[in-house]
């Protein structure tokens, strides 16, 4: 309901419009305003409603929070002055009293988080080394220039083998790079990052950088959460995998709403069923999906989802010329690369480019897949708060089993700490293990569990779940 000059009244979108500023809304009311024609949000108990703004700069990743308190996230994605452009968008103030759901531990465990965000600001914790993303910058082109040079200067199978191997890692080191750069981790200037980004993904490993973005950013909001409707975008892209992959018992039921008869398909019920035995499968080829929808998008050939659809046809590109050139140069030098130069044959070549594909592939998903999979999944309408919401649905990783901490570190290019990075994830890679102590100390002071586990125990874990 909204609350105005002491009166109770419903409120439609045009009349909001007109509210006064003094206009005063419950959490009620808010709540009704889920849908991204329809989005109210809130931030420091202000409301503001920013219905159908595929235009803002981060893209429909606004949405994930209709109908939420956003001060967290918001916090966590913009750079300091970034909340003077919403100010067109106000409409007036929320009643603190009507929160119903939070209580005074609740909000003094708030702040207790906003204090810590603010104390790593006054430590330089968001401040980045330029010479250590030099040096992982310069390494990366060593591995990309010996992959080449196994291919250009040998004719031997096992080296070119090597050579497909070190370049599906290559490929993703890239990914930990341009993920540093697009989470404006590097330079204060987002448009380095951007075309930072542009390099380490379009150029080098296929990827749209606007589509990466699009799908990260609202995975980074929402982990871990289920769709309220299938009118909302408040749920996380990142385990929309069905009917591939259930990560909860709603998800793997979720697609008999779309039968006739009420029940799974024959296809449904078998990969449910052996989902832990396809799950390193799938992720083996799922490259070829990630370039595929990357083409598309970039070329305007199509979108992953209704919202980037919508955003794509309201926006465009943010670098339509860019992305274009840079994934047309990819696969200019991945051809020249998996010809070998024009001495392979072509089903050699082939076999070349899927080796290296499928192998990054395998890679990523030893380390993003440990991230978020099999861990904690809510629905969108009873998340709980940022901090907790962030911490039980992410599962750090340690050395173990064989496995040194300093290759893990490498490995994982700071989405060991991932717990850490989803909380803060505009933090340098190279800060986070410190970040990861004051982190680690307010949990046990709040009694908040988080998880850790070491890539073995961790993958074990996954895969338990799939099975479950």
């Amino acid at each position: 309901m909204c609350v105005a000059e002491n009166r109770v009244t419903s409120v439609s979108s045009a009349e909001i419009k007109k509210a006064s500023v003094n206009t005063k809304y419950t959490w009620e009311e808010v709540k009704k305003h889920v849908t991204p024609d329809d989005a109210w949000i809130v931030y420091q108990n202000r409301v503001y409603d920013v219905s159908d703004w595929y235009e803002h700069p981060g893209g429909a990743v606004i949405f994930t929070h209709a109908g939420d308190d956003m001060t967290d996230i918001f916090a966590a994605f913009h750079a300091a002055g970034s909340q003077a452009m919403m100010k067109r968008f106000y409409i007036g103030d929320l009643i603190p009293e009507s929160v119903t759901h939070k209580d005074e531990q609740q909000l003094a465990f708030e702040k207790g988080y906003r204090d810590l965000r603010a104390k790593l600001v006054m430590m330089g914790m968001f401040k980045s080394s330029k010479l250590f993303y030099l040096y992982k910058c310069s390494f990366n082109m060593c591995m990309w220039a010996a992959a080449v040079a196994m291919v250009y200067f040998s004719d031997n199978v096992g080296v070119h083998v090597a050579s497909a191997l070190l370049l599906g890692l290559f490929w993703q080191q890239c990914g930990w790079l341009a993920h540093d750069f697009l989470h404006h981790q590097v330079f204060k200037q987002r448009k380095y990052g951007d075309l930072a980004g542009i390099f380490w993904g379009d150029l080098m490993q296929g990827y749209s950088m606007q589509w990466w973005k699009n799908k990260h950013n609202g995975h980074h909001a929402v982990p871990n959460l289920h769709n309220t409707s299938a009118m909302t975008s408040d749920g996380d892209p990142d385990i929309d995998t069905m009917p591939l992959l259930a990560w909860s018992i709603k998800q793997a039921q979720s697609f008999r709403e779309l039968r006739a008869d009420g029940k799974d398909s024959a296809f449904v019920k078998f990969m449910i069923k052996w989902q832990a035995f396809t799950y390193f499968p799938i992720l083996l080829i799922a490259r070829l999906s990630w370039l595929n929808e990357s083409f598309k998008t970039a070329y305007g050939l199509g979108a992953s989802s209704a919202n980037a659809e919508i955003e794509m046809k309201r926006r465009g590109l943010q670098y339509p010329y860019l992305e274009r050139v840079g994934i047309a140069m990819h696969w200019t030098w991945m051809a020249v690369l998996a010809s070998g130069f024009g001495r392979f044959s072509p089903l050699y070549g082939m076999a070349y480019f899927l080796l290296a594909t499928c192998s990054c592939g395998l890679f990523l998903a030893l380390v993003f897949g440990l991230g978020h999979n099999g861990m904690a999944t809510y629905d969108a309408e009873t998340r709980p708060d940022f901090w907790k919401l962030q911490v039980t649905t992410t599962r750090n990783i340690t050395g173990g089993h064989g496995f040194p901490q300093f290759f893990v570190d490498w490995l994982c290019g700071g989405l060991q700490y991932q717990v850490d990075h989803h909380l803060f994830p505009m933090m340098p890679r190279h800060n986070l293990a410190k970040c990861h102590k004051l982190v680690e100390s307010f949990c046990k002071e709040w009694g908040v569990q988080y998880h850790e586990a070491d890539l073995v125990v961790g993958t074990i874990e996954v895969l338990q779940h799939l099975a479950k």
